[in-house]
This record gives C-alpha cells, sequence and structure tokens, in this order.
C-alpha cells in the first residue's frame, strides 16, 4: 500500500520512538494495510476496518491490534493495556531491534486480524457491569437519573462507573454522582463536550 502524508507529517512531528515507527511501517504497508492519521496516532486498516493503532508511550512505543484478544501470539507479546481493556492488545518496541525481531509475529498478527475482519468475527461478551454502590443507590432512588443513565451507550455508562468507583473514599464516590449527574440527565458521555 502507499504511504499516507498525514503519518508523514506525524512521524515528522514526533520524535520519541520515530526510528520504531519508521521501522514498523513498511512491514504493516507490505501486509496490504492502508494508513491514515485517526485520534491523532498512524491507524492501519484493512477495508473499512481499524486493524492497528501506534501508540507513543514514554518507556516504548505500542502497536495496538484493536481486536487483538482474539489474535493467538507467542507468550509475552501481546499485552493488555490494563486492567478494564476489553479487546485491545498491544506489541510493545524498545528499539529497532524489537520491531526487526518480531516481524514475522507482526505479519502474522496482521494476517490474523485482517482474518478476523473479513469473517466479521465478534468480539467476546464483556462481563455484566456491576456498578459502584454510590452510582446504583442514586439510580434506585431517582427514576429520571436511572432513565437517562440508562438511554447512554454502554461505553458511556462504564466510562461513568469507572471514573466514579476509582474514587477511594464513599464520600467522594457520592460527590462524584452528584456532580456528573447533570450530564448525564443531559444524555452526554464522561468526555463529550
Amino acid at each position: 500500500m502507499e504511504k499516507h502524508a498525514n503519518v508523514d507529517k506525524w512521524l515528522a512531528a514526533n520524535p520519541r520512538w520515530r526510528a520504531e515507527a519508521k521501522a514498523l511501517r513498511p512491514i504493516l504497508l507490505d501486509c496490504g494495510l492502508s494508513e491514515a492519521v485517526k485520534w491523532g496516532k498512524p491507524c492501519y486498516g484493512h477495508v473499512d476496518n481499524n486493524i492497528a493503532i501506534v501508540q507513543s508511550f514514554k518507556g516504548f512505543l505500542a502497536l495496538l491490534f484493536v481486536k487483538g484478544i482474539l489474535l493467538e501470539a507467542p507468550e509475552g507479546v501481546l499485552e493488555s493495556q490494563g486492567k478494564n481493556t476489553h479487546s485491545s492488545r498491544r506489541v510493545c518496541f524498545r528499539s529497532t531491534d524489537d520491531v526487526k525481531r518480531l516481524e514475522p509475529t507482526l505479519r502474522d498478527l496482521v494476517r490474523q486480524a485482517v482474518a478476523v475482519e473479513d469473517a466479521g468475527t465478534p468480539l467476546p461478551e464483556r462481563e455484566a457491569l456491576v456498578l459502584v454502590a454510590e452510582l446504583q443507590a442514586r439510580l434506585d432512588a431517582d427514576p429520571t437519573f436511572k432513565a437517562a443513565f440508562e438511554a447512554l451507550t454502554p461505553g458511556r455508562q462504564r466510562g461513568y462507573h469507572l471514573h466514579i468507583s476509582d474514587a477511594k473514599q464513599s464520600k467522594t464516590r457520592a460527590a462524584r454522582v452528584d456532580k456528573l449527574a447533570p450530564r448525564i440527565l443531559a444524555g452526554k458521555g464522561l468526555r463529550d463536550r
């Protein structure tokens, strides 16, 4: 596939891990993926599906496979981003040698990811969300609030739950519910404008 000018601009503007990203790019393009900049990062796709996103962190460069949970890789190659990540998995690079060493595995992961998209393989279901007590209490006590919360997308509901449950003290969690109630009632997600 062809290089995209916006990815060239991203590489020029992001010196951290530039060499690793430049080493990764031809592998992904040679696998037949298209490239663009989405969400401020190089994104590689197949047909109309996002396959992988390049992410630059302080300690490493990551290639995040959007449906990585469905891919098979040697032990330790694919990592979860964190405890709240459901489907994506990433490969981390700390040097161009890492990219070169993992090239055969990367090509196989891309092949698998394209096959997953072509087959329309669904992601496994998330575990049912058990809301934090302070949010659940407000939902139980206020039917209007409950209706507004239930009208939100599952991702927005989860976002509110994670933000509220992140507080260590019950009074802080309750205060967060009170503070966020107007946004929920307006049908907005935690990060919507």
